[in-house]
């Protein structure tokens, strides 16, 4: 996983099984930084409090967080 900046919004660049998903870098619970968490298949987990969110959808998977992060489309030129 990798933070990166795109037009002033922190977004996280995720690589799992050969396919690039982005969401918003920030944990909607406490605003932890998702890079810094771990990656499980497609959940990735907040190093904060343990919120888990689908890199596919964005959507929390886990508690604390209940609100989605948001999603990127990925382009590649």
């Amino acid at each position: 996983m990798k933070a990166v900046e795109v037009e002033g919004e922190k977004v996280c660049i995720i690589n799992t099984e050969g396919t690039l998903y982005a969401i918003g870098n920030i944990c909607t619970h406490v605003g932890g930084p998702l890079d810094e968490g771990t990656l499980e298949g497609y959940e990735v987990e907040c190093p904060w409090h343990g919120s888990k969110f689908d890199v596919r959808t964005g959507e929390p998977t886990k508690p604390p967080a209940v609100r989605a992060v948001p999603k990127y489309e990925v382009k590649i030129d």
